[in-house]
This record gives C-alpha cells, sequence and structure tokens, in this order.
C-alpha cells in the first residue's frame, strides 16, 4: 500500500473528486498541504489577498458551471473564521463549496494556542459538516464523506479541519482505487408527477416558479420543454433567473418585493395554481403571505424534505431533485398531449406577454449627475446574451434585476440569502477563473465596492479580467430608502470632498486612482452619452490587458427604486413608468398598450 502523508493524500483525494482549482491563503498551520499541493500539481491554485475573499471566489467557480465544486484554503485561527461569511452564503443558496483550515497540533489545541479556535463548532450551523480531523487515518474518509455530502441532497458547503501534525502524519493510502462515494438525491415517482399534472391541468391561470435548485440540478432546459409542452408561463426566482431565458414567449417575469417586474407581480395576482419548483419561497419574493397565498393552489417540489412547508403549508408537496422531478413532468405531459388531455393555455400565455409589453419602469434618462436606470439601459445595450452577471446586495442589484435581461442558466451569479458586502468581486474574479473565455460583468454600489476592493490585485496579479460596473453614489443607498420607514437619513452618508482629488466634488473616495493602484483599469463617466462608449473600451481594455477593468458611473445622490415594504400588490414606483416607447428601449417587448402614447 502506497504510504504518504495525510496532507498528501488530502490532495489526491481533491483531483480524484475532480478538483482543479483553489482560492486560498497559506499560513504556518496549513503549510504541509500546501508543500503537498505543489508537490502533487494539478490544482491551480489563485492566492486571494483575504481569506473571506478566497471563500467568494470559491462560490463564484461553483457557480459557473454544473458539477463544479470550488475549494477555499486557509490557515488556523482569523483564516477560518474570515472564511464564515462564505460559508454562510454558501449554505443560503445551496451552493457546495469546500473550506479546508490549517489547525495548531492536536496536543494543544484547547491550551490557547497561537491561532488555535475550535472552528469545526463556530463553522457548523452554516455547512452541511465541519470536522477537525483528530487521526490522521481518518483523513481520506473525511474528504471522501465531504464530497459526498455536498452533492447529495440539498447541496451545500463543507469544513475540514486538519491539524499541523495530522496533516505531516504518514498514511496508508491507494489513490489508484479510490471511487467517490455514489451521490444520493430524492426523486418523485410517477404518482406524484401525475397528480401535480392534474390539479395544474384542474386550473385556469397556472404558473409554474422556476428556483435556483433547476439551475442547480442542471435542469433548465427540461424546465423549458415542460413549460412548452403544457403552455404554462414561467416566473424565475432571483436565483433561478436563466433558466428560462428573458426573451422566450413563456418568460412571465420576476416577482417580489424588490427584485421583480411589474408585469411579472401583475401575472403573478391573476393566477389561480403555482407549481414551485427548487425555490425556497424567500421572503422577499412572497411578501406578506397572504395576499401572496390568496386564491392560489400551490404545489412544491423540493430536493430537500423539510423545505415543504417550511415557510408556508402547499396543498401538495414532493420531495425531489429538480432533474428528477422534470424529467418526469416533461415524460407525462408528452403522453397527455398524445392523448389530447392537456388544456389549451393560449388565451392565458398571451394575458402574461401582454402585460410584459405593457407594464414597463422607465430607463432612459438625460439627467447628470446619471439616473441609475440609464446605467443599465445602456448595459443592455453593451452586453449580449453570452454575459454573465455577477452581483450581491444594494440598490444597484435590485435595480439591475428589474432592468437587466439575462437569457442562460449561471448568467445571473448572484447571493440571494445572505447578500454580504464585498462578495462581488472576489466571486466575479472565481467565474472568470471557471470560465476564462466568458464575458464576466460584475456589478456593484459604491460600497460593496469598497469592502473588498483589494482583491482586484489578485485580477491583476494573476490576470483574470473582466468588466466592473461600478455606480456610485456616495451613499448607502439601500439602507438610506429603508430609513424613509423611520423618518431618519442617518450614518448612510459616505460623501466628503478628497483633498487629493478636488475634481470629485463630495463623491470621496478616487475610485480610479484606487483602481489604478491596484494594477487594474478604470474609467469615469458621468455623462449618459459616455456610458456606452465606457463598456465598450471596458471590453477592449480587459482584452487587451488581462486585468479587471471598471467602469465608475457617477450617479444622482438619490434614487428611491421600486419596492414594496409589504406586499406584492403595492410596489411604490416612486420613479416615472415608461408611457412611450423611447421611455424604454431596452425592454424585451416594445411598449403596447394602455401605457404607451
Amino acid at each position: 500500500m502506497p504510504r504518504m502523508t495525510a496532507a498528501r493524500a488530502a490532495v489526491e483525494i481533491l483531483k480524484l473528486e475532480g478538483v482543479t482549482n483553489a482560492f486560498g491563503v497559506p499560513g504556518a498551520a496549513i503549510n504541509p498541504f500546501y508543500a503537498a499541493l505543489k508537490a502533487s500539481g494539478g490544482v491551480h491554485h489563485t492566492l486571494a489577498r483575504h481569506v473571506e475573499g478566497a471563500s467568494h471566489m470559491a462560490e463564484g467557480y461553483t457557480r459557473t458551471h454544473p458539477g463544479n465544486i470550488g475549494v477555499c484554503v486557509g490557515t488556523s485561527g482569523p483564516a477560518g473564521t474570515d472564511m464564515i461569511t462564505g460559508l454562510y452564503s454558501a449554505t443560503g443558496d445551496s451552493i457546495p463549496i469546500l473550506c479546508i483550515t490549517g489547525q495548531a497540533p492536536t496536543a494543544v489545541i484547547h491550551k490557547e494556542d497561537f491561532q488555535a479556535v475550535d472552528i469545526a463548532s463556530i463553522a457548523r450551523p452554516v455547512t452541511k459538516a465541519a470536522t477537525t480531523v483528530l487521526e490522521a487515518a481518518q483523513v481520506p474518509g473525511v474528504l471522501q464523506q465531504a464530497f459526498h455530502l455536498m452533492r447529495s441532497g440539498r447541496p451545500g458547503p463543507v469544513l475540514v479541519d486538519l491539524p499541523l501534525d495530522v496533516q505531516l502524519t504518514e498514511i496508508e493510502f491507494d489513490p489508484e482505487t479510490y471511487e467517490p462515494l455514489p451521490v444520493h438525491r430524492p426523486a418523485a415517482s410517477r404518482a406524484q408527477i401525475e397528480k401535480a399534472l392534474r390539479m395544474l391541468n384542474a386550473s385556469e391561470r397556472p404558473l409554474i416558479v422556476a428556483g435556483g435548485g433547476v439551475i442547480n440540478a442542471d435542469a433548465s432546459e427540461l424546465l423549458v420543454e415542460f413549460a412548452e409542452l403544457t403552455g404554462t408561463p414561467v416566473i424565475p426566482t432571483l436565483m433561478g433567473w436563466g433558466a428560462i431565458a428573458d426573451d422566450h414567449e413563456l418568460n412571465a417575469g420576476m416577482v417580489g418585493l424588490q427584485t421583480s417586474h411589474r408585469y411579472g407581480n401583475a401575472t403573478f395576482l391573476e393566477s389561480d395554481f403555482v407549481l414551485g419548483i427548487g425555490n425556497r419561497w424567500a421572503n422577499r419574493h412572497t411578501g406578506k403571505l397572504d395576499v401572496y397565498r390568496r386564491g392560489r393552489t400551490f404545489v412544491h417540489v423540493d430536493i430537500e424534505p423539510t423545505q415543504l412547508g417550511k415557510i408556508f403549508p402547499p396543498e401538495y408537496g414532493i420531495a425531489s431533485d429538480a432533474k428528477a422531478a422534470l424529467e418526469l413532468f416533461v415524460e407525462v405531459a408528452k403522453e397527455l398531449k398524445d392523448a389530447g388531455e392537456l388544456p389549451d393555455r393560449a388565451e392565458w400565455a398571451a394575458s402574461a406577454r401582454e402585460r410584459k409589453a405593457t407594464l414597463h419602469r422607465r430607463t432612459h434618462f438625460d439627467n447628470v449627475p446619471l439616473k441609475p436606470q440609464r446605467v443599465y439601459e445602456e448595459m443592455n445595450r453593451a452586453f449580449g446574451p453570452e454575459t454573465r452577471y455577477v452581483t450581491t446586495i444594494g440598490l444597484s442589484q435590485i435595480a439591475g434585476a428589474q432592468m437587466l435581461h439575462v437569457y442562460r442558466p449561471r448568467h445571473w451569479i448572484n447571493c440571494g440569502q445572505a447578500g454580504p458586502l464585498g462578495w462581488t468581486v472576489p466571486a466575479a474574479l472565481g467565474v472568470a477563473v471557471a470560465d476564462p473565455e466568458a464575458s464576466v460583468v460584475a456589478l456593484s454600489g459604491d460600497y460593496d465596492f469598497q469592502f473588498m476592493l483589494e482583491e482586484l490585485a489578485v485580477g491583476a496579479q494573476h490576470r483574470i479580467p473582466y468588466v466592473h460596473v461600478l455606480v456610485n453614489n456616495s451613499y448607502l443607498g439601500l439602507i438610506r430608502q429603508a430609513q424613509r420607514n423611520f423618518d431618519i437619513d442617518f450614518q448612510v452618508n459616505l460623501e466628503f470632498e478628497n483633498i487629493n482629488s478636488p475634481e470629485l466634488g463630495v463623491y470621496g473616495v478616487d475610485h480610479v486612482k484606487v483602481v489604478e493602484g491596484l494594477g487594474c483599469k478604470a474609467i469615469r463617466v458621468t455623462e449618459p452619452d459616455q456610458l456606452l462608449p465606457a463598456f465598450e473600451e471596458a471590453k477592449k481594455l480587459a482584452a487587451e490587458y488581462r486585468v479587471p477593468v471598471v467602469v465608475e458611473a457617477i450617479l444622482e445622490r438619490v434614487t428611491n427604486i421600486s419596492m414594496s415594504g409589504s406586499d406584492i400588490a403595492s410596489v411604490n414606483e416612486f420613479e416615472d413608468i415608461a408611457t412611450e416607447p423611447w421611455h424604454a428601449p431596452t425592454e424585451i417587448l416594445p411598449l403596447t398598450g394602455s401605457d404607451a402614447a
């Protein structure tokens, strides 16, 4: 039997489980693992500037392609605690990432040794499993189980903590006979699918709500096929955006308090039946449940049995992987169609398209400083269907989701449940590493951008190009808007007069200088007609220099973006709606109907 250190066995298992990339920061307690990583070869490592950044890079990497599992690596103590936010983000969105940490030697873990902390206990609430391995011979089994857990059931992250002496101990391990454990995912039965379809067929105005589980299961094509067979309009959630192309005739728009379309909410409120697949009924999607549920029958399909009934009791629940369920939905629907037993949904689908061509928000403004809506309009012109958008939270994300367009699964890569500021830069780098030829476009407000902007240096060092659209109003815009309910505007102002850049006025931080100081390229835009040329130039600069390129748009200080504080029937539009076609020139369907002049 071959003998090797437990650290070397860990690296060999990573490769045998399909890992080709890792992100991290070395340190004393994880150096044996790094030595094995170098000696073994085959795993490309990207050195982060912050260990939390490494965890978000791993998230972005995982989210880019089906089957990817991002790996983040750090030393003992604060490296592990820094990565907790990444683990929380990953578990909230059902994203498998593997976090490997170093640890103090086993004999001194509980003796207040330098940087010794019980990271497994800290991480356990935000992972599927978190283990400090105390016996070197257990390292292969713990890692084998880690990959099994990450891929089985509802996907999610795992932390494996390796004490220094455990890493250095030689063990018996044979890579040639290693086999990954079989993956378990629950699958719907035919009887369950037949019952769900009978319920759908009995309705008059059905909808499908497609969540992130459809994308995680790589089941988007099946979703579209099922929608087309039954003629049922589809509402993608924010995490499911891209499962059906925005320009598909059955895409009815998004629903919710914030990241929603006027036409999406209106169509949902007209529905009488909802089939949710791979979604979790997030509160910013549903709003008040009495409004969301009133007059509707719900069927819920989710891979996690305990998710069924967690938010509200559906009329029928099915524990199943989205792909397994959709395969049966398609099979049974084809049989019903051949037998002439599928209702004609043409009139209902046409009404959804009519709302999609009528209920628009205005994006075309010529204001200086810029209105954010104009930024997204020009992004629609500059960035095509192949673009992979990356963003996390804030008014920039909310407005972007209302006004941008997504056409493919995994082309809207968004941190949904946790929404940590700073996520966007490292996640975009992870996406660009996973798909080096992709058009990757990140979107941030100024505060999200400032949280982890040091990671731009990673893009400069490792030649990872992407375009970052930075909308700068020098404000905590989403929090300021929320504070309106308390009649305050308190501790959300970021403006100051920069003594080194007086030309910025009160916009404070000179992002162009900072970005250039980190080895990247930057363009500042103050006029609406400059936006499209700046985006085109950014694409060229990214291709030429192979570094991140930031396009900073100087916005008006205050813009209230459409949203509701309570329910989907009472969204406050704040700004003008579109009443003429030129008000929203990049909408999917040109403005028609009663709102058009």
